[in-house]
Parts: C-alpha cells; structure tokens; sequence
C-alpha cells in the first residue's frame, strides 16, 4: 500500500499528517522532534535551520547561519535547541536569537540529549566524547576516545548509555564518569554506518558497509538476527512500540519484530526524492519524519507510537503554564550523572559487600562484635552455690528470660484490657443510675 492509499482512508486529520517539504537548495537535512512530539526542527547541511509546529504547520523560526551545519538537536523544552555548526557548537531559542556560543565544543558531528540528566553529548572529528550540562552550561566530561573520527552516535533510553559506531566495526558503550569503555563489542567487518536501541534497552540494530544489518541482544551483546542487504543502510530509527525503519539511498523501509524474523518482507516501504539523511519516528504519534537531500517527507506508520502518555511528563497538549511547572520539576529532580550505570536497577539495591566491610572495621576498633550474641557462662559462686544444679538452673533462667519477659507484657496488656472494661462498665451503670434518678 502506497502512503496515498493510507491518507484516503484515515480521517482528514491522520491524512494530514502525510506531506512533504521540497526544500532543495540547502538540504541534505538533519531532524529532531520534540519529546512530547509537537515540534519539528530542520537543519540543512548548508545552513538553513527553521523549527515548526509540525501538525498546525505554524513555523516559529527560519535562519540561515551561513556556514555548514553537522546536527541539530531540541534541548529539554521546545524554547531552545543546540546547533553543531562547522566549528562550534552554538544554542538558539525558538525564535531564532543565538543564546550561547560554546567553543570548548568544536568540530561536533552529533549530538544526543539525555532529558533526565540534562546532559548534551557530543562527538567530534576529534575524537572526543563530551558531555554538557545545560541547566549550569558546565562541561562535566571530556573523553579520547582513541578510535578516530566519530559520526556514529545514539543513546540507551533505558539506562543513558551513549553507543558509538566506529570504523573499525566496534561499538563502544560510554558512561560520562568512566575514562575507558564500559563494553566494546565486534558487531560488522567494516566501518559502522548506523545504531539505534530500542525503548526498552533490549535490543540494538546496526548497520555497517558490509551490507548487513544485525539486531543485538544487549543483555548478552550476541547478533539475534543478521539480514543481508543489496546497499548499505545509512540511517535507522526504533519507534516506542518496536518497529525499526531503514533508510537505503532513496528508500525507507519500516520492519515489524526485527529481532524475530530475519527473512520476512517489510511493513512498509516508500521511496523519496532524496538520499536518506536522518529517520526518526514521532513520540506518540505514528508517522515517520524522513530528512532528505531534497526536503523533509512526513510518512504514515500504522502502530509506531505509544498510544498512551503521562501528562505529567510529555504531555503533547501542554500550556505555556504547564510547561514552566513541569521545567521547576525535572530540575529539582535531576538525575546526577554519577547515577549512569550499565544495569540501572542496581541503584535500589543495598551494598551488602560495603555494610560487611563497615561491620569488619567496627569490630576491628571496638575489640568485639556488638552484634553478636553471645553465650551465657554463669560465673562461679562459693560457699557450696557452685553445683551442678544450681549452674543448670541458671542457665535455664537466662534462656527463658526473653519468654518470660513477652509473657509480662501479654499480661499487662491483659490486665490493663480488663481494667478498661470493668471501667467502662462502672461508668455505664452510674449513667444509668442518674437517668432512672432524673426520671
């Protein structure tokens, strides 16, 4: 079925959700959405950048920066949005006005936002894996990565693990805190061309110039599937209910359970006017945004989106007002980046190897365990007090004494119950009394 069929028969305003921009003299084009998938933005490789109401089609900025542009990325509100330009990296806000000139970050290839944390993370032609904090536009990690010229990047939704695509056909997964990766793994025989991991954190798809295309399983780094392809894919997407889109030169073809079925035909297919740039599928909404040589192609994909949202976290029909409350709230609740593990589920688990050592070094300064039980050893008494009985009865005292002490409290529980009662009892028949006096 071809899109056009698709749009006769949705409704008019699904069917609106299918259209192209032929923007031909600036492209090729980079795009992000928004988080709550409400706004669009456009980078062309020349210097065009314009962001958008992509469904009210209402543009709210269009500049031209007149020099290269690598990738473009929206930061944790539609407000502001982080430009890699041919030096340096630069923050504009929706209407276009130039916030910040960052130049510690130069000569960046790509870019990732981790909504979370607040952290922007960057790769250059350099070499280097950096890490920006924009709520105090404070660097917080720079690393040398020591594998050449990075243009392979995504993130981990699961647990903000950066993965990155080298030439070599590794990928290496990075934590801001650690200076070395935290897994690098052997996944194509020539360079990497493309990664994308999935919402859930299970599986990766990547892409090389050997023309495969293999889906990982990150919990044991092992290729599920491997599919051979006629050219190398250059770019691909998960969306939130698992379909993974291709982009082939001119063509984009969307899988259903890729992990599952290595030889099975795709879900859809469409062919653009242009070589395929950048793909990303819209957060709850099913359409595909497809950034071309030619323009932007906006394409309808049954099932792609989450059909659910927490207002209280990307809420597509946010105020103004909503929306400043919601800022106040990520902020007081940002994660460190220090909390950025390979498992996240181990931070709510208890350290028992730390509290064993703790335990270790009390006993070491105190001389004793405090914590320890001991066994009672009746001292020895005189006059005749020392026999054998009279040592056994000892000892039976002492091990009944914690008994004997939950059977005092049961019983003044019980004698204060019947108190309580006769109590109550007395006070009933001196009311009655009184009445029967009064009457």
């Amino acid at each position: 079925m071809t899109q056009q069929d698709i749009a006769n028969m949705v409704d008019i305003t699904s069917a609106s959700k299918h259209f192209n921009l032929l923007l031909d003299q600036f492209g090729p084009y980079r795009i992000d959405y928004s988080r709550n998938g409400k706004h669009l933005l456009l980078a062309g490789r020349r210097g065009h950048i314009a962001s958008m109401d992509w469904q009210s089609k209402k543009l709210h900025s269009e500049i031209n920066v007149m020099e290269t542009v690598n990738d473009v990325s929206w930061l944790h509100t539609h407000t502001m949005f982080a430009v890699a330009q041919k030096k340096w990296l630069y923050i504009y806000d929706n209407h276009g006005v130039e916030l910040h000139c960052i130049k510690s970050f130069n000569d960046v290839l790509r870019m990732e936002f981790l909504p979370y944390h607040f952290l922007l993370a960057t790769c250059s032609s350099k070499d280097f894996l950096q890490y920006l904090d924009v709520s105090v536009g404070k660097q917080i990690s720079s690393v040398c990565v020591r594998a050449g010229r990075l243009n392979v990047m995504c993130q981990n939704p699961h647990n903000a693990i950066i993965h990155l695509g080298h030439h070599n056909g590794t990928v290496s997964l990075w934590s801001p805190t650690m200076k070395d990766p935290i897994v690098k793994m052997l996944s194509h025989a020539g360079p990497v061309r493309a990664l994308s991991v999935d919402k859930t954190g299970t599986y990766m798809a990547s892409t090389g110039t050997d023309k495969k295309l293999k889906i990982f399983d990150l919990r044991m780094y092992n290729a599920v599937t491997t599919r051979q392809e006629r050219r190398a894919a250059g770019s691909l997407c998960y969306s939130q209910r698992g379909l993974l889109a291709v982009g082939t030169g001119h063509l984009v073809q969307v899988y259903k359970d890729p992990h599952l079925d290595h030889k099975g035909l795709p879900y859809l297919y469409m062919s653009v006017k242009g070589p395929v740039d950048k793909l990303q599928f819209c957060p709850y909404e099913d359409v595909l945004g497809i950034g071309h040589g030619r323009g932007f192609t906006s394409m309808i994909v049954p099932g792609a989106g989450e059909a659910n949202f927490d207002g209280l976290e990307c809420n597509p029909y946010e105020t103004n007002k909503q929306r400043r409350e919601w800022e106040v709230k990520a902020l007081l609740e940002k994660i460190q980046p220090e909390l950025i593990t390979l498992d996240p589920t181990q931070l709510g688990e208890v350290d028992a190897i730390t509290m064993e050592q703790k335990r270790q070094e009390q006993v070491e300064r105190m001389g004793f365990d405090p914590y320890e039980k001991t066994r009672f050893a009746p001292r020895h008494k005189l006059k005749g007090k020392n026999s054998t009985a009279n040592v056994l009865k000892r000892k039976k005292k002492v091990a009944y004494e914690d008994e004997r002490v939950e059977i005092r409290k049961r019983i003044q529980k019980r004698d204060w119950e019947q108190k309580k009662s006769a109590t109550t009892k007395v006070q009933q028949v001196r009311s009655s009394t009184l009445d029967r006096f009064k009457k």
